[in-house]
């Protein structure tokens, strides 16, 4: 959605298509029909597989003639790898996914056979681009950032604290190092506080095991704008994931909000966070380095202050109005 509201702003007319539970978000999507939670890369995917969907996707891509359809996410079971099956247009797809995929695996003939319908591929970093590469076969690949709309967070009104406090937010699975964060704050002195955001299989174990410690505050679901809001008034982001992450848009969001951001040393989050000069990054899935590390950014003025200046310029360079730009070149080249 929000690489559309910059083509838009670019001039190009935009659509998006997409599963949506609920009314539309805005007046540029078509929704295509409720989505089903599905695992897939430690997490869980909202996805929307159906007959109904698959209809009104070659409904929408019929009604409104595009001149180019982008897949994100091209093999991916609902409106995506149906677009590729049934559409006659130019096809860009991007892939996100990063690390091993038992589905590409298992069905390599049929998910390399229907790569080939794709007339341009692009991946967000290298490990994207590898995971798409070792399961598809060959073919060209353009390494495309990810962005994110930089004054979304810029000028989000700081949410007010009580203390140093430290956000989290995302799914409360394994993979996203919940618990190892809770493991870690235990070791911080009482003034800090912890704003947790999201929900997920761990939700109720998790709180139900940190019920007697009240200076962690668990937010449920949050509004985009509370998200941008609560970041930019947190004293430090963390993102303590353990794996399966191929880009670290989160951090992006937290370098966007002038927030000092502390994070697992994962090759995803390297494409955009450089170590002690970004973001702070530690060992995953080790409590002691990640309070050590949270003790250091709220206590440390000075590398706080940097961090905050260095993820502000780098922010800026991964922007949306620059993604957009980026895949404007690419459309035109296609067409």
């Amino acid at each position: 959605m929000g690489l559309a509201r910059a083509l838009r702003a670019l001039g190009h007319e935009t659509r998006v298509l997409a599963p949506c539970d609920g009314p539309p978000p805005d007046a540029g999507v078509t929704p295509l029909g409720a989505s089903i939670p599905t695992a897939s890369n430690g997490s869980m995917a909202p996805i929307a597989p159906d007959l109904s969907c698959a209809l009104r996707t070659i409904r929408a891509l019929r009604d409104e003639d595009f001149d180019i359809v982008h897949l994100q996410e091209p093999l991916c079971p609902g409106p995506t790898l149906t677009t590729l099956l049934f559409s006659d247009r130019p096809k860009i797809g991007t892939f996100h996914r990063s690390g091993r995929s038992s589905a590409y695996l298992a069905l390599r003939p049929m998910v390399r056979a229907v790569n080939r319908r794709l007339d341009m591929r692009c991946a967000v970093s290298r490990d994207a681009r590898a995971t798409a590469e070792a399961a598809l076969g060959g073919g060209e690949y353009e390494t495309v950032f990810n962005g994110i709309e930089v004054e979304r967070y810029t000028k989000a009104e700081p949410w007010p604290t009580d203390g140093p406090t430290i956000f989290f937010i995302g799914r409360h699975e394994e993979r996203k190092g919940l618990e190892v964060l809770l493991a870690a704050f235990e070791q911080l002195p009482d003034e800090v506080h912890l704003w947790v955001a999201g929900e997920g299989p761990q939700t109720a174990a998790l709180e139900a095991r940190t019920a007697d410690d009240r200076r962690i505050h668990w937010l449920g679901r949050v509004s985009d704008a509370e998200a941008a809001s609560r970041l930019r008034g947190a004293d430090a982001f963390c993102a303590p994931s353990l794996h399966g992450e191929s880009f670290g848009v989160v951090l992006l969001e937290a370098m966007a909000a002038q927030t000092p951001i502390v994070a697992s040393d994962l090759p995803g989050y390297r494409n955009v966070a450089r170590p002690d000069t970004d973001a702070v990054l530690v060992p995953p899935g080790d409590p002691d380095a990640l309070a050590a590390a949270l003790r250091r950014v709220l206590t440390d003025a000075v590398l706080a202050a940097d961090l905050v200046a260095s993820g502000d310029a780098r922010a800026a360079a991964f922007s949306m109005d620059r993604l957009a730009e980026r895949y404007v070149q690419l459309y035109e080249r296609l067409l």
